[in-house]
């Protein structure tokens, strides 16, 4: 193959990995102001909601806000918890859902998106059925 063909085609991959780069740094800066929008009148409130009902109905459940985060967490085992983060590892952003239960002496942890779609139009009724689904083993005991 000839040398300026190879040249050209370094230089296409060049440039096209660095537009693919700014662009997901962009997707990644509106997703993290979405997400702290979501975060701040979306998700904490009702966290704190389920939060207020759980403890009505005899499960102790606490709210906390690590660093860009919610945690709905159980005041009998801390490692049992429901928490919603921001994952910017893939192409598009997501909500992502991270449940840890203990069993015993194990302890299974999971992630999941919370929703499909941009964060921006993840609605409070997606949140709202995401978090009971995750909620069914803690309050099946």
């Amino acid at each position: 193959m000839e040398t300026s063909i190879v040249r050209r085609r370094v230089t296409e991959t060049i440039e096209h990995a660095r537009r693919s780069a700014a662009q997901r740094r962009e997707r990644s800066e509106e997703a993290a102001r979405a997400y702290d929008e979501f975060l701040q009148h979306v998700a904490t409130p009702l966290v704190k909601q389920i939060a207020g009902a759980l403890r009505a109905s005899g499960y102790p459940f606490g709210v906390f806000t690590p660093g860009g985060a919610v945690r709905l967490s159980s005041e009998k085992a801390p490692q049992d918890y429901v928490e919603l983060t921001l994952d910017n590892s893939g192409d598009e952003p997501v909500v992502l859902g991270r449940v840890s239960r203990a069993r015993g002496r194990r302890i299974i942890e999971t992630e999941r998106p919370v929703a499909t779609g941009p964060i921006g139009e993840l609605t409070e009724a997606q949140l709202l059925e995401f978090l009971l689904k995750e909620l069914e083993p803690f309050v099946e005991r």
